[in-house]
């Protein structure tokens, strides 16, 4: 903490992270021991959380992430989307093919960028808003490959005919980025995906994981 920090908005910032780290909710004398303060600074903070519905407690007692989080994630599309355009465009003018961001929705893929070509004479039609399993397609693939290897960079994934007939996918998901699972890719009428679009698909997802950052 600095002078020019507050020390009281941290805690309540703390108490949001923690709650949304735990799928069963944490009491108070849990988040005491947690954050390293008395109870009663705890109790201060979840009554102001709960007046703005950041926070809700069950008849237990145990404090969960309330729905009022749900306004505030509401503009978080907005907002990536923004960032990632330049990168996005960028990838569909030099491929020559529909790019777009990708991120999860619960058990979902959410297309919530998408940028077409503007030299081709036709290119596969891509909607943002358009929603798919994770399990099928590139982008919730390369998603889910990111998932299963944290640690590590799995590359790109390609897939073919899975959501459209006759249509390839390569993705690649953004790494390093807190907050957000997602993956950057293309989707192009093509039987094989060339190497080098694969190559060009993983630097777009890390120039759009940097404007994130």
């Amino acid at each position: 903490m600095t002078a020019e920090t507050s020390q009281t908005l941290d805690r309540g910032l703390r108490v949001l992270k923690l709650l949304a780290d735990t799928d069963h909710g944490l009491t108070v004398t849990e988040l005491s021991g947690k954050l390293g303060v008395n109870r009663t600074v705890v109790y201060r903070l979840l009554a102001t959380l709960e007046q703005h519905a950041l926070v809700r407690r069950d008849l237990g007692g145990r404090a969960r992430v309330g729905l009022g989080v749900l306004r505030l994630g509401r503009q978080v599309h907005p907002l990536v989307r923004e960032a990632a355009l330049p990168a996005l465009r960028s990838l569909a003018e030099d491929i020559g093919a529909t790019a777009h961001l990708t991120l999860v929705d619960g058990t979902e893929a959410l297309a919530v960028a998408v940028v077409e070509p503007t030299w081709t004479d036709y290119h596969v039609a891509y909607r943002a808003g358009f929603r798919h399993p994770l399990e099928r397609g590139a982008a919730g693939k390369a998603i889910l490959a990111a998932r299963h290897a944290p640690a590590a960079d799995p590359g790109y994934t390609l897939t073919h005919g899975e959501l459209e007939a006759g249509a390839s996918g390569a993705a690649a998901p953004l790494l390093g980025v807190t907050g957000v699972e997602g993956s950057v890719g293309v989707v192009m009428l093509t039987d094989a995906v060339p190497e080098r679009v694969g190559r060009r698909v993983m630097e777009a997802a890390r120039e759009v994981a940097d404007a994130l950052r």
